[in-house]
């Protein structure tokens, strides 16, 4: 009897710690998304079971579709670890390498095409410059991948040698997209719905069409709230929106400069879907153990990097395909991505140690997401 009540007594405190972080949860993101604007769908997991999942705002305000779990965002850079999945599925079948220079798969004439290698597209140290300056306004609202990889042949030099720093640029990972096609003989899309999606569980996740949006179940559009009178007539998702009547303002395709590649950034998917994801990672359904946990481990350095301020903060790694805060004395590991498109701002982040996984998927970007993140860890004292 005694045994029973001790045990009694630590489900019913658990029950109630349970209750009370869910609490917190909730007015946290009541405050940060109101139910008539744009806002975010919330999803916590821990082990198998979902502690919290709960939708805040609209989806569509013309619609007033309220968000859920079931919205489709576009994930924008969260999508990159699919891609690094993909190059490390096809190193497990022996149709590539990561220590493979790019200048196997690319006929580029410059010589430290020889030096850069695939392991260095994936970790963001390939040296390689962001140079797509200079690109039309019409172009930059609908850039497509081969748009983005067409300044590549006239790069004369890199800004660091391969694989010495690190430096957050979109054109590697279109790049690595383009060696998926070159090497499994099949479109990039068809190959990670193939091999990754659907082996994951992932029914409905997809990649952006241009001449298919209809296609996205339960599409979120992305807002940005400006003076649209006074709005530049260029603008990206941090930049100051002018003094003045602000209005919320449709921000994702068509709109403004939204790049609708895949590789780096092009997946539309919910919360209770990503959820499969997680679980494939963990079930080492779409990729080897070993593998996984090398992409998941730190490969290069993002703190202090000259080359990139892209989440470059303390004790910040890059691995392949994901960021990584290594545990310290004061802090557990934190193994995340973010994601940034039009008006849509992403979160996934692992926590190993804890078996949890924080989403926070938003269709807003004015939010400030890695004070967000702290807030969330110290309610659920991750």
């Amino acid at each position: 009897m005694k045994k029973l009540s001790f045990f009694l007594l630590i489900s019913l405190t658990l029950m109630v710690s349970c209750k009370q972080n869910t609490a917190q949860l909730d007015r946290l993101f009541s405050g940060m998304f109101p139910p008539d604007e744009p806002g975010a769908a919330v999803l916590i997991l821990k082990g198998d079971d979902i502690l919290f999942d709960k939708g805040y705002g609209v989806a569509d305000l013309e619609t007033k579709k309220p968000i859920d779990g079931n919205t489709f965002f576009n994930i924008a850079s969260v999508s990159k670890q699919f891609t690094a999945v993909a190059i490390l599925q096809l190193a497990e079948a022996g149709k590539l390498s990561l220590e493979d220079p790019v200048a196997m798969y690319f006929p580029f004439e410059q010589a430290f095409w020889k030096e850069v290698r695939i392991k260095h597209l994936l970790s963001h140290s390939s040296g390689v410059p962001d140079a797509r300056g200079g690109i039309p306004r019409e172009l930059k609202i609908t850039g497509d991948e081969a748009l983005a990889l067409s300044y590549l042949p006239d790069v004369t030099e890199l800004h660091f040698l391969p694989g010495s720093a690190y430096e957050y640029i979109n054109p590697t990972y279109v790049l690595c997209g383009a060696i998926v096609e070159k090497v499994s003989g099949q479109p990039f899309d068809t190959y990670v719905t193939e091999h990754i999606f659907l082996p994951a569980g992932m029914k409905q996740t997809l990649y952006f069409d241009p001449a298919h949006q209809d296609r996205i179940p339960n599409m979120a559009h992305g807002y940005e709230y400006a003076d649209v009178e006074e709005m530049p007539e260029e603008r990206t998702a941090d930049t100051k929106p002018a003094d003045g009547p602000k209005q919320w303002y449709e921000y994702d395709y068509g709109e403004e400069t939204f790049f609708a590649t895949r590789p780096d950034g092009g997946i539309y998917t919910s919360t209770h879907e990503f959820v499969q994801w997680e679980k494939a990672l963990r079930a080492n359904t779409v990729l080897p153990e070993a593998s996984r946990r090398n992409a998941q481990s730190p490969h290069t350095s993002v703190s202090d990097s000259p080359w990139s301020d892209y989440q470059n903060r303390p004790n910040t790694w890059y691995g392949y395909g994901w960021f990584i805060e290594p545990k310290t004395d004061t802090s557990k590991e934190v193994i995340y991505h973010t994601g940034d498109n039009g008006g849509f701002k992403i979160l996934a982040a692992r926590y190993p140690e804890d078996d949890a996984l924080v989403l926070i998927f938003a269709n807003r970007a004015d939010w400030d997401r890695y004070d967000t993140m702290q807030k969330v860890e110290a309610i659920l004292g991750l």
